[in-house]
């Protein structure tokens, strides 16, 4: 999820903290949960500095092994020994499981999008990605904020919060049914699909769908339970070639291999020598596929600039390329 929908679960756990007597009786108990639950609530996501290095070490590592089940349990301890740290006589027991759970909650939800997370590394390194709820979901930002009102206008915070979260897992079951109407109705229209992909978005109706045959691509979306296609490709497995062999050994393109499961490729020559693009099918924005990967070489395959990434217009690709090549 967005870092805001984080930061009002962070809160939400708080005030779901107020029904622990262990925490509601100490006035020091309560601002530690507090405190460590905000923190817990965003730890996961603080591998976000990695966007200082470059791109290619923030797409191949955000939400990797910070969002691991080791860290599970990692983060809870360090946040609560350092609470223990600032304010003694804390119930060490209590604020760990409120703030582990404020992890787990973050980990938890982001296997819902379509970006996902390596949530059962290091025993399954693959990606988990549902594709059910949008990065962005209205209905539960909304939700968490009407719970936070009703708290500052003096209702009880505990059962304010256990109200709102079971509305939100009704809500979820909702959008994991209505994905899988999605799902089973393109897999009827393409019965010989190997993979098919969903990605929401903000109009409850409308999902993104990439559909993979053994020969075939097809990029389409699901509106109002109606199919509508916008492309289809050949299906083309990367070959074994000594252009795309050499471009892959470029990090920004490692980085979105490792990312992307579906992507169509192409091979282009020019007065450099090659470039090698790489775009993925699942974030179709207004006609334009923005999530991308190129890299360019001379005529003896040596790489000259790269990029990975973001981009929607050919300008800002430019702009990105002669940057990297400077540098």
């Amino acid at each position: 999820m967005d870092t805001g929908t984080h930061v009002v679960m962070g809160i939400a756990i708080g005030g779901l903290a107020t029904l622990d007597p262990a925490v509601s009786s100490s006035p020091e108990m309560t601002q530690a949960a507090m405190i460590g639950v905000l923190v817990g609530s965003q730890a996961p996501d603080f591998d976000t500095v990695l966007k200082l290095r470059n791109n290619s070490s923030y797409i191949r590592h955000h939400r990797g092994v910070t969002h691991s089940i080791p860290f599970l349990f990692i983060w809870p301890t360090v946040i609560t020994l350092f609470l223990y740290w600032l304010i003694p006589n804390l119930n060490l027991y209590n604020l760990w499981a409120w703030i582990f759970l404020a992890v787990f909650l973050h980990v938890f939800v982001d296997i819902f999008n379509a970006y996902g997370t390596k949530a059962l590394a290091p025993f399954y390194s693959k990606w988990l990605a549902l594709g059910i709820i949008n990065i962005f979901d209205a209905f539960i930002f909304i939700a968490h904020i009407i719970g936070i009102l009703f708290w500052r206008f003096g209702f009880p915070p505990g059962w304010t919060f256990l109200t709102m979260y079971g509305v939100i897992v009704l809500y979820y079951i909702w959008r994991i049914k209505a994905q899988r109407r999605v799902y089973h109705h393109v897999k009827s229209l393409h019965p010989d699909a190997t993979h098919i992909f969903t990605s929401p978005t903000f109009k409850w109706s409308r999902w993104h769908v990439v559909v993979r045959t053994n020969s075939m691509m097809y990029v389409a979306e699901s509106r109002a339970n109606k199919i509508n296609y916008f492309e289809s490709y050949p299906f083309e497995p990367i070959p074994d070639d000594p252009i795309i062999n050499a471009a892959r050994k470029d990090k920004n393109l490692a980085a979105f291999l490792s990312f992307s499961p579906a992507y169509r490729w192409a091979v282009s020559i020019e007065r450099h020598g090659y470039s090698v693009k790489f775009v993925d099918l699942r974030y179709r924005s207004k006609g334009h596929y923005p999530f991308v990967a190129i890299v360019r070489m001379d005529e003896d395959l040596r790489i000259l600039s790269s990029y990975t990434g973001w981009i929607y217009n050919n300008a800002s690709l430019r702009r990105k390329l002669e940057t990297v090549a400077v540098e």
